[in-house]
């Protein structure tokens, strides 16, 4: 009688996740499904099969993961996604289900670089001195407690267009990803007068040219740790 078939499930979202579902899809000994969150209109195309969506909590990823017939769960989230994570490490439990985190070192920083270590976005928010221009290098959902400060011009890296106005009362918005070549990235912050960069210490390759071009222009990053967290969403 033939085997148990193998289903593994992909936590993804990230760089990481990409290449990890492109490798296990060719070794072809399970099939491979990747889970995105949906919060890119537009996502890259992944090899084997792909869901977006949250899962309804604890409960409902522990359904989903019978109902699919997992066998291994992947968890290559973004470090800051804590909530999916939690719950991951939770329905893995219920279920009996193999677990693999893969944790994205985070950036070290250089003797070169002009740090603002600090844990909590409101603390990211009160050390911006006075009529500051800042490259707010965050998640859409992370950008809301810089709105009030109206003494700043704010630039907006954003993968989509926002449906609803930020409420930022001077801010440019610029659609895209994150550059690895740090010369765009420099071109980019010179190009706004940027006096300060705020950024999650998130690590990974993809999002460092914004760090090497920083520390080229001697602008001071406000480097939020992971300890951060913002209000948990059911995933």
């Amino acid at each position: 009688m033939p085997g148990r078939v193998e289903r593994y499930l992909i936590l993804g979202g990230t760089a990481e996740a990409a290449s990890l579902a492109a490798t296990l899809t060719q070794a072809g000994e399970a099939e491979v499904i990747t889970s995105l969150a949906g919060r890119t209109a537009s996502p890259e195309p992944l090899p084997g099969l792909v869901r977006i969506g949250g899962f309804g909590g604890v409960d409902g990823l522990v359904g989903y993961l019978r109902a699919e017939s997992i066998t291994r769960v992947y968890d290559a989230t973004h470090p800051f996604a804590r909530t999916i994570s939690a719950n991951a490490a939770a329905a893995c439990q219920q279920t009996g289900i193999p677990l693999h985190v893969m944790t994205r070192p985070m950036w070290q920083q250089h003797p070169d670089d002009m740090w603002i270590n600090v844990d909590t976005l409101e603390q990211a928010v009160k050390v911006l001195p006075e009529n500051a221009r800042v490259f707010l290098a965050l998640g859409r959902q992370y950008i809301e407690a810089f709105s009030h400060r109206k003494d700043c011009h704010f630039a907006l890296r954003m993968v989509d267009a926002p449906v609803h106005d930020p409420g930022f009362a001077d801010a440019h918005i610029i659609l895209g990803k994150a550059q690895a070549d740090w010369t765009k990235e420099k071109q980019m912050l010179e190009s706004f007068n940027i006096t300060h960069v705020v950024a999650r210490n998130s690590g990974g390759d993809a999002g460092y040219g914004k760090i090497i071009a920083a520390r080229a222009l001697r602008i001071p990053i406000v480097m939020i740790g992971r300890s951060c967290n913002v209000a948990p969403a059911k995933t």
